[in-house]
């Protein structure tokens, strides 16, 4: 992860104003985005096993099964650790069938170095995208997270992402659902800093409830 200054980030907000007025309530009533201001403890490879299993589960019942994993794993998250477990010790954990069919090829791809970690620092989105869709079960929206939240990258549009929609749908107080699509070229404007659009949208929705 690159990490910016708080004084770059003041700056990247203060842009998203000019640009679009609309942000200004929000971004004054928020704490500064924190994407890209601090390095994560845990591995990639720990943030992806993390996200395969909290894909459509509450917090709560997610942090659960992924605390029963890491006792599994002999308390560290690794393809190594990970690789000695069977399909059915993760089903007795809580694991689906389908996210322990995803855990094992993710696995088996680092260790057979489908997936290079140690290049990602140097790989664009695109590139980084395409070595991870192509594990069964990860997906262009788990890979933007990643990306965005993980590695800090800044230039993240994510509208595939239903809180971003609605965030943008409140701020912009339009009375319909915008489209993907739309609000994919409403984001060109933002180009360089969509990221830190992006949190500002998820951070409207407490507003908004």
């Amino acid at each position: 992860m690159t990490l910016i200054s708080q004084s770059e980030m003041k700056k990247l907000v203060r842009k998203i104003v000019k640009v679009d007025p609309s942000f200004a309530e929000v971004i004054k009533l928020s704490p500064l985005c924190s994407i890209a201001q601090k390095k994560s403890q845990r591995t990639h490879y720990q943030i992806l096993v993390n996200s395969i299993l909290s894909q459509q589960l509450a917090t709560k019942a997610a942090a659960t099964i992924s605390k029963r994993v890491v006792e599994l794993s002999s308390g560290k998250l690794s393809p190594e650790n990970m690789a000695k477990l069977s399909a059915l010790e993760l089903r007795e954990a809580g694991v689906s069938g389908a996210k322990a069919r995803a855990i094992s090829e993710l696995t088996n791809a680092v260790l057979n170095r489908e997936i290079a970690f140690h290049r990602f620092s140097k790989l664009s989105n695109d590139e980084i995208s395409e070595q991870l869709t192509k594990i069964w079960g990860i997906g262009k929206w788990t890979v933007e997270m990643f990306l965005m939240s993980h590695l800090g990258r800044l230039d993240i549009w994510p509208v595939g992402d239903l809180g971003v929609r609605r965030g943008w749908e409140y701020l912009h107080q339009l009375k319909e659902e915008i489209d993907p699509k739309e609000l994919d070229e409403l984001g060109d404007k933002f180009a360089g800093y969509q990221s830190v659009v992006a949190w500002y949208c998820w951070r409207a929705l407490e507003f908004k409830n």
